[in-house]
């Protein structure tokens, strides 16, 4: 098979409309190849694939993938899959991790240590100088500083790093084409050529607002752990955070006068069990056990066949044991985490089941991010 064959099985089945990442992954992990499973969806689509989503496997728009694939033969510009090798493995170990990412710049960039740093777009003139200090002073100590292209904190964070002999990595909530918002179109080229410029969607993807609770969680999925510069209650970077706090990663946020309202989500996330930070070093100190422990899991990663890991192999034999993680499912709704627990598999292993089932028709998300048992 060529690879550009491969690559428009991926693009088409990336494209598919409710085709998400968990349910993509477990399908993958059955056939092994995008081509091949786009073959098998094509002869017999599960029951609850939706019908755009069944229109689109038939006949896909011949002129968007060619596009697509026009975008992927441009230098440094990549599809780096969940079936690759070099996939971020910190990443790949998230539950409902994207199956794939488009990459501008260096792929291997995301391989290495990083910390998200995130904060209010409206920032204080202080709120920037902080973040743009801090990503400095940790680029300069060898940590890959990423944040989402954003105006104020996350710009500053971008070109804090930039200053230093460091790197950066920009997750954003558009096609990696697009650059959101527009005056940072110097800044993503600056990116593109000291680090990379990353999305879980595909090239031509317009800024939407329910693209970027996807990209903070891939943010947070990414890095070894997020720092919160300024926030107010409701800022998006509260959800970076909260992701982190999820994904069991380190956050770091810096306190602030409490008559500052960018002040209080940092206030908050301290008294959630955030830890306060008041210089670089306190942050490098507290991720150095996560820094070894990355180093060893890439040197793992690398030296095993991406085919054959632990979530495909627990996956890859799903129509034997269906029943038994439905019956470890039960009938009331439970969360993803108990249900690994109680199948003595990872997360992401569970993630991936659960995704299947679901598209198949035997599960279904409840209430409160629990997942229920459908009636046979």
């Amino acid at each position: 098979m060529s690879v550009d064959a491969e690559h428009e099985a991926w693009l088409i089945l990336l494209r598919t409309p409710a085709l998400g990442g968990a349910g993509l992954r477990a399908l993958l992990a059955r056939d092994g190849s995008a081509a091949a499973l786009l073959a098998r969806l094509r002869r017999a689509p599960p029951a609850a694939l939706p019908d755009a989503a069944r229109a689109w496997l038939r006949a896909p728009e011949r002129a968007r993938i060619a596009a697509d694939l026009h975008w992927l033969q441009q230098p440094e510009q990549h599809l780096l899959t969940c079936r690759d090798a070099d996939f971020p493995p910190q990443l790949d170990a998230c539950p409902g991790a994207p199956a794939a990412l488009f990459v501008r710049g260096d792929g291997a960039r995301l391989l290495l240590p990083q910390l998200a740093i995130v904060g209010a777009r409206a920032a204080t003139p202080e709120g920037l100088a902080h973040a743009r200090r801090f990503a400095a002073q940790l680029g300069a100590a060898g940590l890959t500083i990423s944040s989402g292209l954003a105006a104020g904190i996350d710009g500053a964070a971008h070109a804090g790093a930039l200053d230093s002999a460091g790197g950066t990595v920009a997750v954003v909530g558009t096609g990696s084409d697009v650059v959101y918002p527009v005056r940072h179109r110097e800044l993503a080229a600056r990116i593109v050529a000291r680090g990379a410029l990353v999305s879980a969607f595909p090239p031509g993807t317009t800024p939407r607002a329910a693209h970027f609770p996807m990209r903070n969680r891939v943010l947070a999925g990414l890095a070894l752990g997020v720092l919160v510069v300024e926030a107010g209650q409701r800022s998006g970077a509260l959800i970076t955070a909260h992701a982190g706090t999820t994904l069991g990663r380190e956050v770091f946020a810096l306190p602030g006068s409490i008559a500052n309202p960018l002040a209080r989500g940092c206030h908050r996330l301290i008294r959630e069990g955030a830890q306060l930070v008041e210089s670089a070093e306190e942050i490098l100190d507290a991720l150095r056990p996560a820094i070894s422990a990355q180093g060893l899991r890439l040197s793992e990663r690398l030296a095993q066949d991406a085919d054959v890991s632990a979530t495909s192999a627990a996956i890859a034999t799903l129509d034997r044991d269906a029943t038994r993680w439905l019956a470890a499912l039960g009938h009331a709704p439970v969360a993803l985490e108990t249900l690994a627990l109680r199948m003595h598999q990872p997360v992401a292993a569970a993630a991936a089941a659960l995704g299947l089932l679901e598209l198949e028709g035997r599960v279904a998300r409840a209430a409160g991010g629990l997942w229920q048992r459908l009636p046979d």
